[in-house]
């Protein structure tokens, strides 16, 4: 068996893995546009390989369901239409057996091709679609405790399964001196094309802290007021205080005075030295803002990476997600992969708890809209 095709069939497996501890019952509701059901997870990642590699490399290659290209296409307008992305909690049907089956096809060919075909064009594709599936086993954990946190019994996924109990293993200040950095991916391995364009940036002395804000932390923000003083923040972050009567950070109640969290194991009081998490743009802005720092850019964050203990939260930069030089949109449908995104995003850098292991790297630029916070998100600060 090939290297290639072991790293496929372990990825392929961690999916299901995942989805083990589920009920038929927790596959298909979807109660927010920007949060999939786990059934549209198993199958879209399925329908890249299919659609990106069987239906160009396998000659007369029989298509599992012709309906699915339309169901399980997510953004790739050169590929046709597609489900709304509102409804795809709507889909009943396919039901998930025929899902497993169609996963179990897919990996049939997949592994039937790689034993006759070896060119660089597959290989590349398929450590793309290898790269694809982990960002979704990533994004399924993540909707699925989002779905999960609308039950008022705060259903438990999984015993012993809890993404946001950890605490920092490292204090003080990273001091950083003014200089000419180079930032980007340099390499041979895989990755993302908006990592490519290394490039040069002046940098100016700075610090950077070697810890993540805590729950603790946070909580005198709060009580100090610092959802209800305008000034902390952006005029934009203020609307969307005050449009969605924001008061914590997601997943947080009172219970009999105490603050509580959803967590994958249930609710659970939260743990003042646990790392903060689940926290929006604006909500990190505006804590820096109160303790008199500010957010670290994507550039300083990533010169200073290889001395700090990252990995347990994707963390906010201020920086705007944005083309680095020379950047170029490659041809056909994987072009659409990240430029036609670069507006109206802010650059999170790191990995999470989330994040499937080997999918990390110091050069990774995920981006989100300013105002999400159901990806497990966290503050670094910067002065």
């Amino acid at each position: 068996m090939s290297e290639l095709f072991q790293l496929f069939k372990n990825t392929r497996s961690h999916s299901f893995a995942l989805c083990k501890p589920l009920e038929i019952e927790d596959y298909i509701p979807q109660p927010v546009d920007f949060a999939s059901p786990p059934k549209w997870h198993l199958s879209h990642s399925t329908w890249f390989f299919e659609e990106m590699i069987l239906k160009n490399f396998v000659p007369d290659y029989q298509v599992f369901n012709p309906h699915f290209a339309f169901l399980f296409n997510s953004y790739y307008q050169t590929l046709g239409e597609r489900a709304i992305r509102t409804e795809r909690g709507t889909i009943t049907r396919p039901t998930i057996a025929e899902v497993y089956e169609y996963r179990n096809y897919v990996d049939e060919h997949i592994e039937n091709l790689l034993k006759t075909n070896s060119t660089p064009e597959l290989e590349e594709l398929i450590i793309l679609g290898i790269n694809h599936e982990q960002q979704h086993q990533e994004l399924l954990i993540t909707d699925l405790k989002h779905t999960f946190s609308y039950n008022p019994i705060f259903p438990v996924y999984k015993e012993g399964f809890n993404l946001t109990a950890q605490e920092n293993a490292d204090e003080g200040w990273l001091e950083i001196k003014e200089g000419v950095y180079e930032i980007g991916y340099e390499g041979t391995d895989f990755h993302f094309d908006n990592e490519k364009g290394r490039h040069k940036v002046f940098l100016h002395d700075f610090q950077i802290s070697k810890s993540l804000v805590t729950n603790g932390e946070y909580i005198e923000f709060m009580e100090a007021g610092g959802y209800d003083n305008f000034k902390l923040w952006l005029d934009e972050g203020w609307s969307w205080v005050n449009d969605n009567q924001i008061k914590s950070p997601l997943y947080w109640k009172k219970v009999d005075g105490t603050w509580h969290s959803y967590t994958l194991e249930g609710l659970k009081p939260v743990q003042p030295k646990h790392i903060l998490t689940h926290i929006s743009f604006y909500e990190a802005q505006a804590f820096a803002n109160w303790k008199g720092m500010r957010l670290p850019s994507e550039f300083e964050w990533e010169i200073a990476s290889d001395q700090l203990d990252w990995g347990k939260r994707w963390e906010w930069t201020y920086s705007a997600y944005l083309p680095y030089p020379n950047f170029h949109i490659a041809e056909g449908a994987v072009g659409e992969y990240n430029g036609k995104f670069m507006i109206g995003q802010m650059v999170l850098r790191g990995s999470s708890t989330a994040t499937p292991k080997g999918h990390e790297r110091k050069t990774y630029r995920n981006f989100f809209q300013p105002k999400y916070r159901w990806q497990i998100t966290g503050i670094r600060l910067a002065k």
